[in-house]
């Protein structure tokens, strides 16, 4: 069995995230009940418990902004205490005007190796995150975005086909950041059209040498766990990209609303079964590693 590192999963006390307190707010995800409650390590390590994986990066998860701190504080004292995850996607608001007092906070907690600043933004409100479509090109974004670079960080980019140009330009402007494209660019649209909106801009972040592909969060617009779908994407995916530019993230506990861990990683290892061994490795394991510089476990091979 392949070993995995998880680059992308969450841990949460619900009473911690807004989204998940007081009234039902809609989600691109659907109806999300059975997790609007704590979610927390030792479950996860239950839910991937026999599935190869060895590491784990833990990625935000929309703590009220001025809190940011405190969460990087919180899932650092996890992994001190139960040795997971190993790596940290922290906050940080990068349309300010300066973010580096952000990161100069962030940079305290020794697991954090990036951040993310989530700048979706759909013509559909269910599917709507930043306030506008445009932040990829706003002046002062970009300036953030390249002080990452000061710390070592990397961001986590999430965008729309339609965003995915501006996103393009952005990582232009930041060549020595590493910027991990989240849930492969977020196929909405599964319409002939919306396949190729989505085909073209992704061709367009390839060129990018700077960013990487992320297949996760591949049940987001479908609400399962869709072997077949997932096969499609990753095939497309690490053809524009390669495979040495793409890694999987399970996003659990979102994922877990339709499937389990077990038979999410199936999917993806059936998914990969047309790569040699060494490339998957390459997108199950090397890849994560050496993008959010993971250090490899003591126990592992």
């Amino acid at each position: 069995m392949n070993r995995i590192v998880d680059a992308h999963h969450h841990i949460w006390r619900q009473a911690d995230l807004p989204w998940l307190t007081g009234p039902m707010q809609p989600r691109i995800f659907g109806p999300y009940e059975a997790i609007r409650r704590d979610y927390p390590i030792r479950e996860y390590l239950d839910d991937l418990a026999g599935c190869g994986v060895t590491q784990s990066v833990y990625v935000q998860t929309n703590w009220a902004k001025e809190r940011f701190e405190d969460e990087a504080a919180f899932v650092q004292q996890t992994a001190d205490a139960h040795g997971f995850p190993h790596a940290i996607v922290a906050y940080a608001d990068m349309d300010t005007g300066d973010v580096r007092p952000q990161l100069d906070r962030l940079a305290r907690y020794k697991l954090v190796r990036g951040v993310r600043m989530q700048l979706h933004w759909h013509d559909n409100p269910l599917y709507r995150f930043a306030a506008r479509p445009d932040l990829c090109a706003e002046a002062r974004i970009r300036a953030n975005v390249a002080r990452l670079s000061d710390y070592g960080f990397s961001f986590d980019l999430q965008v729309f086909s339609g965003q995915m140009a501006d996103a393009a330009a952005l990582a232009e402007s930041c060549p020595a950041v590493t910027l991990i494209l989240q849930h492969a660019g977020m196929l909405e649209d599964l319409s002939p059209a919306g396949r190729d909106a989505w085909r073209a801009g992704m061709r367009r972040l390839a060129t990018c040498p700077n960013v990487v592909c992320k297949l996760s969060g591949l049940g987001t617009f479908v609400h399962r766990n869709d072997p077949a779908h997932i096969a499609n994407i990753v095939e497309e995916a690490v053809a524009m990209f390669g495979a040495s530019r793409c890694l999987f993230g399970s996003n659990f506990p979102i994922e877990k609303l339709w499937t389990s861990f077990g038979d999410l990683v199936a999917a993806y290892r059936a998914a990969l079964g047309f790569l040699n061994k060494s490339d998957r490795d390459a997108i199950l394991r090397a890849n994560a590693m050496r993008v959010y510089r993971v250090v490899q476990a003591a126990t592992a091979e």
